[in-house]
């Protein structure tokens, strides 16, 4: 049995789903799940299906030339189709801080995300213990201001030798390069705290516990090439009041970039996301 989902947007207009639902019946697909959308103010569709076929002749290559040519030219659709049965493959990037990547690699022993995870690449080697207890690829890339190039070559080298389709900065420390964003649009995720752009620099919760702050928060997003200014993917936020101290603050922030990247990471693995003028549309 063969499990795909589908992920379409395109202007709207009448017709769409009943045209789909009756394209998944006549290929002797079951729709075992549907969502859709409509951005009203932009006039957009959005569709998300997951469907199975029993049938063994109804092939992918073959389904999706179908589609294409019954479907997506009638209605110029923008579309994807992706097989459930694989899973993507996730790199992650790290520097120094550890709470994120113990979070991911405890999730993904407890096979809580549907992903693989091929290598971990970071710009220092204080994490490579971490990795090797988790039996994964770790590879020291030093990115500075003058390595940049060099740097950045070496990260899209290892990234297409394992085959990576969509990379996490789990509290990376750098800058991510236009070409690396280019290559990987919308499939690189990011977690930072959400005082941006009230609060910058190294220590935010410090800056936050002095101005007496009442919510705390993080939040996941795509990067872009506007630094921390891309579509959001995930948020949460926790209260805090005049009783905690700056080291609550930390511990509670940290607890919230942990949940928050899981849950984007999670959303972004099962295909529950699309991407459209800087937003996202999140699926349940």
């Amino acid at each position: 049995m063969q499990k795909i989902t589908i992920l379409i947007h395109c202007k709207d207009q009448k017709n769409i789903i009943a045209s789909v639902t009756t394209f998944i019946a006549q290929v002797e697909g079951n729709i075992t799940y549907i969502d859709q959308h409509v951005d009203v103010e932009q006039n957009v569709f959005f569709m998300r299906l997951e469907c199975e076929f029993t049938n063994s002749l109804i092939t992918l290559e073959s389904f999706k030339e179908d589609f294409d040519k019954t479907l997506a030219s009638k209605f110029d659709m923008s579309w994807d189709l992706y097989n459930q049965e694989q899973k993507p493959k996730m790199a992650l990037f790290v520097s120094k801080y550890d709470h994120c990547l113990f979070d991911i690699l405890g999730r993904y022993s407890a096979e809580e995300l549907n992903v693989e995870i091929p290598v971990i690449i970071s710009n220092h080697n204080d994490l490579r213990s971490i990795a090797e207890r988790f039996d994964i690829p770790f590879h020291c890339v030093p990115f500075t201001k003058d390595n940049k190039e060099e740097g950045e070559a070496k990260q899209i080298e290892l990234l297409k030798k394992y085959d990576i389709n969509f990379i996490v900065l789990a509290r990376y420390m750098q800058i991510i390069t236009p070409k690396l964003i280019e290559l990987y649009e919308n499939r690189i995720i990011n977690i930072h705290h959400s005082f941006l752009p009230a609060f910058p620099g190294a220590k935010p919760y410090h800056s936050a516990f002095k101005r007496g702050v009442k919510i705390i928060g993080a939040t996941s997003h795509y990067v872009t090439e506007e630094l921390d200014e891309g579509p959001i993917i995930e948020q949460d936020i926790a209260r805090v009041s005049h009783i905690h101290s700056v080291e609550d603050f930390i511990m509670k922030g940290r607890d919230l970039e942990r949940i928050v990247l899981a849950r984007a990471i999670k959303l972004h693995a099962e295909r529950k996301t699309m991407v459209y003028s800087n937003k996202t549309v999140v699926f349940s």
